[in-house]
């Protein structure tokens, strides 16, 4: 472990709170000034954060510090990170479900 992350990591410890983990092990923490943080599980990527988390973390009012554990619905759809780069990722031209176009291009 290099002395910059020893460092980071004991500032979590002795400076912030811990306030909850969500379902991808994403961490997160507050300071006592009201600064809030995430700890990424694995790779840095700031579309893995919930919907729910993303809200706390841009003080927007919700339960999270009431109730960490917030009830999904059925038709909910399981968070994804970020596809821009990936073969997931949208490519209007592969779309096979395009409608044709509704109007001709002018000719000269």
């Amino acid at each position: 472990m290099e002395s910059s992350d020893f460092r980071n990591k004991t500032s979590y410890i002795f400076y912030g709170k811990y306030i909850g983990k969500d379902e991808i092990g994403n961490k997160y923490y507050q300071s006592k000034s009201g600064k809030r943080w995430v700890i990424y599980n694995g790779e840095i990527e700031a579309s893995k954060i919930p919907e729910e988390w993303y809200s706390w973390m841009h003080y927007i009012s919700n339960k999270i510090e009431n109730s960490r554990d917030l009830k999904k619905y059925k038709w909910q759809k399981e968070h994804l990170p970020n596809q821009t780069g990936t073969k997931n990722s949208y490519h209007p031209k592969k779309n096979k479900n395009v409608l044709k176009k509704k109007y001709n291009s002018w000719q000269s």
